[in-house]
Order: structure tokens, then C-alpha cells, then sequence
């Protein structure tokens, strides 16, 4: 394939965050697939990850890594059953999976009998660097989180992107993410120092430091989505001259269109 015609995608499999939108469905969680060039990796594959890949003619067996960013169930519901599908049922050892310590150790969420199925098991830790293939990414920071978490900086020959996984705010955070684009995990409509997660004002924050080409929202807990996330988009890309993007189930973004921004 020439390289002009390689492309870099994402497929958002589901954009439900927080417990309530997860368990009721009102959106899917499924998390993110990656098609990076040719190299097709799976970013937290959430409950009804599988349903969502095959629905929508990914083939999970072209797979080459499952990228785990914590173990909290919307995030880590059906790893076993891609790392499973990824092997195609174990008997192809094949694909690379990357977790936290904490993803394998105490309450591990990835099964023992399937720990040797993939090629590799790499554990993610703060300020580490990885590659799949041509693509690499970073784990620049540990987020503030109840279990162990990290955010991604990805490159490829072609764009940089940047993913802030679940965390609570803190001043430090923009200074770590600086990706052409920037996808965030908005749960909140508003703060709630209790509850670990990025609201809406703070997310326009980030944003505003980070300057990015663009950025998409994604992760929505009940109160951002019945607030209607698209129209939150549409007036932060107005009040910041930033294009700003909700995610929806099955949004298929092309980093290329970066260029025309």
C-alpha cells in the first residue's frame, strides 16, 4: 500500500461513561478501534465491546494489541473476550495486550488461563513509551483516579493524537497531552471534587491550554448527556475558535480531516 493512501481512524464503538448511562445502555460502551495505517488496535474495550466491533465489520482477529487504560468495568468489560477473539479462541498466539500492574495483580480483570494467549503482556507505567508496528505511544502521567489509570499520547508517520482517559483534574494535566488532537473522557456536566472524573468548564480548560487542531468529547455521564453533548460541542467551538466534536456510537473519525482544519 503507498503511503498516500495509508489513513489513520478511529471508531467509536461506544461513548457511554459513568455507571448509570453504562448499566442502562442509553449508550453503548465499547471503546475505541484504532486503525492506524493498517494497524488496528482496541483502546478499553467496555461491555458489549464485541457486539459493537462485529456490528460495525471490524474483525477483531486482525487485531494487533488491546490497550487497557484501567480496570474499572465500562473500560475492561469484555478484554477477556476480545483478548479471546484477538487469538482467535487461543489457537493463533498472536496481538499484544498493554494494562496497568494492577489490571493483572489484585482483583485481576484479565483471566489467568488467558494471559498466555496473546504474544505479550506489557504493563503500563508512568512516563513509558510503546510501539505496535510503526505506531508508538506514550503514558506520560499517572492519572488521579481510584485505580491505577493513564491517559495515551499516540504517534504515527502520519498525525499525533492524544486520549485523557478518566481522571480528576489537577493544574499539571494540559501540560502532558499535546496531540494535533485531543480526545477527552467527559463524564460531568459540572465539578464534583467526590467524583474522579473531567467535567465540561474543565475540559474547556484543557482545551484552551492544549490548543489543539481539534478536540472530541466522549465518556458522557447522565447529566452531560441530558444535556445534549452535540449542542455543549457546537458553543465551545464558537466561544474558543477550536473545532470541538461530541462522539457518538459508530463515529468514524479520519485524522486527515485535521488537515482541512
Amino acid at each position: 500500500m503507498a503511503m498516500e493512501e495509508l489513513s489513520d481512524t478511529i471508531t467509536f464503538l461506544g461513548t457511554a461513561g459513568a455507571r448509570f448511562v453504562v448499566a442502562k445502555q442509553l449508550l453503548a460502551s465499547g471503546g475505541a478501534w484504532l486503525n492506524l495505517g493498517g494497524t488496528e488496535m482496541l483502546l478499553d474495550p467496555g461491555p458489549g465491546c464485541l457486539v459493537q466491533a462485529i456490528k460495525r465489520k471490524l474483525d477483531p482477529s486482525k487485531l494487533a494489541a488491546i490497550i487497557l487504560s484501567h480496570k474499572h468495568l465500562d473500560h475492561s468489560g469484555d478484554i477477556n473476550v476480545m483478548i479471546e477473539a484477538m487469538t482467535e479462541g487461543g489457537w493463533k498466539q498472536r496481538g499484544m495486550v498493554f494494562a496497568p500492574s494492577d489490571a493483572l495483580s489484585q482483583e485481576a480483570v484479565i483471566l489467568t488461563y488467558l494471559q498466555g494467549y496473546p504474544q505479550s503482556i506489557d504493563i503500563l507505567a508512568e512516563g513509558k513509551s510503546y510501539s505496535v508496528g510503526d505506531v508508538s505511544f506514550e503514558t506520560p502521567v499517572r492519572h488521579r483516579h481510584l485505580v491505577e489509570t493513564y491517559g495515551f499520547n499516540f504517534k504515527t508517520p502520519r498525525h499525533t493524537f492524544s486520549w485523557i482517559t478518566d481522571t480528576k483534574y489537577f493544574d499539571e494535566l494540559p501540560s502532558y497531552y499535546k496531540g494535533e488532537l485531543l480526545i477527552l473522557n467527559v463524564v460531568m456536566l459540572e465539578p464534583k471534587a467526590s467524583i474522579d472524573h473531567l467535567s465540561l468548564p474543565e475540559a474547556r480548560q484543557i482545551i484552551e491550554v492544549v490548543k489543539p487542531r481539534a478536540a472530541i468529547l466522549t465518556h458522557f455521564g447522565m447529566s452531560i448527556w441530558k444535556a445534549k453533548p452535540w449542542e455543549l460541542a457546537k458553543q465551545l467551538s464558537q466561544d474558543m475558535g477550536i473545532p470541538v466534536i461530541a462522539a457518538r456510537d459508530g463515529m468514524r473519525f479520519d485524522l486527515a480531516r485535521l488537515e482541512e482544519l
